[in-house]
């Protein structure tokens, strides 16, 4: 009889590629995922003070720490119509190379994923879809899926 070759799962270890870990916030009925490396801070929603002549989706400013930073509504960035606030709204203080801090308002923060390269599918851009350009790819989990935000691309002043 000849040499038997036992296969364990230790010798299936397939590379998944790099793991990123994501933020998942909601804006609507929609989750959204932003990668952990630019959140800066989480905090509650707070008084906002209002800037003269900025664009919508610019809400104003905040104080936090003795640091002015501009607060954007996500909503009204990506198209979608402005909600008012709840208890589970948050602002988002990202910190970007180009742009320092900047907060975002979102509906709800949910959790923190991990997604690896192979969980993630990239998306063809389509030029009639306001949402889809600041969406550079779709994060497949267990339960659901993750819209990906590439944030430099909703940052850009131009984004809207």
């Amino acid at each position: 009889m000849a040499d038997e070759v036992r296969i364990t799962n230790a010798d299936l270890i397939v590379d998944e590629g790099e793991k990123v870990q994501y933020i998942v916030i909601k804006l609507g009925n929609e989750q959204y995922g932003i990668d952990i490396k630019y959140i800066d801070n989480i905090v509650r929603m707070q008084s906002i003070t209002r800037v003269p002549h900025v664009p919508e989706y610019i809400k104003g400013v905040i104080n936090l720490r003795g640091e002015v930073i501009p607060v954007l509504n996500l909503r009204l960035k990506m198209g979608l119509e402005e909600i008012e606030d709840t208890k589970a709204s948050r602002i988002i203080i990202l910190k970007l190379e180009q742009y320092g801090l900047l907060g975002f308002i979102v509906d709800e923060v949910r959790e923190v994923v991990t997604l690896s390269e192979v969980q993630i599918e990239k998306v063809a851009y389509d030029n009639t879809d306001e949402k889809q350009k600041f969406v550079f790819g779709v994060g497949k989990t267990e339960s659901s899926l993750i819209s990906l935000l590439d944030m430099n691309v909703v940052c850009a002043e131009n984004g809207k």
